[in-house]
Order: structure tokens, then sequence, then C-alpha cells
């Protein structure tokens, strides 16, 4: 379904042992309505899955998909950059036709 590259995982490892020392939960990506190009990348730090999420583990870190955001994510990877450009998680989604100038919304 998503990918997630190393540095990825290893940043998500980071924040969670900050945020979530018990080693509990997981990171839900999903994607909502919004943004300037129609829909928007969506990334939270939660304790469980909700019943109906996709469960899937990198690494040790669990990424929670919901079915909705799972049919517009099929494909695509997590990655996060830290240089001079910018500092953040970046999509690369091969299902968005059009993307914004920030990068952060899309459409299909």
């Amino acid at each position: 379904m998503i990918s997630v590259t190393p540095k990825a995982i290893a940043e998500v490892k980071k924040i969670m042992a900050k945020d979530h020392p018990d080693g509990n939960g997981g990171l839900r990506v999903g994607v909502k309505g919004g943004g300037c190009s129609g829909l928007s990348y969506v990334l939270d730090f939660v304790k469980e899955p909700r019943a109906d999420d996709k469960i899937m583990e990198f690494d040790g870190v669990k990424f929670f998909i919901d079915p909705k955001s799972a049919i517009y994510l099929n494909g695509t990877q997590l990655d996060f950059s830290d240089g001079l450009t910018g500092t953040g998680f970046n999509f690369v989604n091969p299902n968005a036709q059009r993307t914004c100038g920030c990068g952060s919304s899309f459409s299909v």
C-alpha cells in the first residue's frame, strides 16, 4: 500500500520516543479534503488504530491508514527531508495528477 524510507522511519522513531516513550501507538497517515489542490495529507501520532484501519509495520513502527485514505495513498512513499530547502515529511504519490506549490495538497 505505502512505503516508508529509512530516513522517515528514523524520524518517526525519534518523535515517538519523545512523545510516546511507552512504545505504544503509531503514526496515522491519511488524506482529508482541503488544501489548494483539493486533498491534503494528514499525519498524526495516535495511541491505537481504529477498528477499520489498515495496519502496516516498518522496522518496528506501526502506520495506521483508514480505508478511504488508502485509495488515495496506494503506492505512495513517505520520506523525510532535512535539507536546506526545508525540513519535514514528504509524500511521493503516483496517484497525484496535480499538486500545489507547497507540496502539501494534491488532486487525483
